[in-house]
């Protein structure tokens, strides 16, 4: 299995499309936003890169709905299962550090029920006071569980369940995949930047706004949109009447780029756990990047 990564704004779609369409393989999505139906521009799909290329993971749910990672290994275990039936290789792409370093370690978690009691307790509790009762429970690798006080009070709800059910750890046992080459787009950082800037003034031109005012007309409530972050936090914002333009376009970029930043901290993180990564140029051509993802696999057999 190939797996590219990389930070936002790296162009790994476009060189996974490549590889898959070189190697008669199907993409499996590794982001955590792209699953929500309605939410396209906000979250940089950009379908029409796969061209005849199946893709698994991307529109599976609802917006408002709350995916978390148990049920990411589930989809992900499916789809694997499908593709593999069909005698396809697989191509995992996308950016959550957590999802890939989860498919890669192989594991396997047990569904976590919603604690009402927990919830209530915690309801009125800043961001700052549930990031320090999580604190507790739980090393925090980057920001992605404290994004919002909603995410920060799931991940407590998960904390606290496995800390209060010790005997599930002999239950999850994980099966690493050993042959995966993982390939990150790798982007200097000052190239990184004008490329999310261009993106961003890009995808508000192509109507990002008007995205969210869709999806609150449809019901979707603020809170929700808002846990989702970046682009959904900022614009929602915005459409209420919380931010100015110019307010809503500066605090988004900084966010963006922030969030690449921590992108890259959690695939230096990935590396010292054990998953080397092989960087090539985010600018190679498809073809070039095609005989180098051959050539490390080639190295590994």
């Amino acid at each position: 299995m190939f797996v590219i990564t990389g930070p936002t704004a790296s162009g790994k779609t476009a060189k996974a499309v490549a590889l898959a369409r070189a190697i008669d393989a199907e993409i499996i999505s590794a982001d955590s936003r792209q699953l929500y139906r309605g939410m396209d521009l906000g979250t940089g799909k950009d379908l029409e890169e796969y061209g005849e290329v199946p893709y698994y993971l991307i529109d599976i749910c609802p917006a408002g709905y709350k995916y978390n990672l148990y049920e990411y290994l589930r989809d992900y275990r499916e789809a694997r299962a499908l593709i593999d039936s069909r005698g396809k290789e697989i191509v995992l792409c996308g950016g959550t550090g957590l999802y890939v370093e989860s498919v890669l370690n192989g594991v396997q978690l047990p569904p976590v029920p919603r604690n009402e009691e927990l919830r209530g307790r915690l309801a009125g509790k800043s961001l700052d006071e549930l990031t320090a009762l999580l604190k507790q429970y739980k090393t925090l690798r980057n920001n992605s569980d404290i994004d919002t006080p909603a995410r920060a009070t799931r991940a407590l709800e998960i904390a606290l369940y496995y800390h209060e059910n010790p005997h599930l750890a002999s239950l999850t046992h994980p099966h690493p995949i050993t042959d995966a080459i993982v390939i990150g787009t790798a982007i200097d950082r000052d190239t990184r930047r004008a490329r999310i800037t261009s993106r961003l003034r890009a995808r508000l031109d192509a109507g990002m706004v008007d995205e969210v005012r869709a999806l609150l007309a449809n019901g979707i409530s603020p809170d929700d949109l808002i846990y989702y972050g970046l682009e959904y936090k900022f614009l929602t914002l915005y459409v209420l009447g919380k931010l100015t333009y110019d307010e809503m376009f500066t605090q988004l970029e900084t966010a963006i780029h922030q969030f690449a930043k921590r992108q890259m901290t959690w695939f230096r993180g990935m590396e010292r756990r054990g998953h080397p990564i092989h960087w090539l140029p985010y600018d190679m051509s498809d073809d070039d990047f095609v005989a180098a993802a051959l050539a490390l696999r080639n190295r590994k057999l």
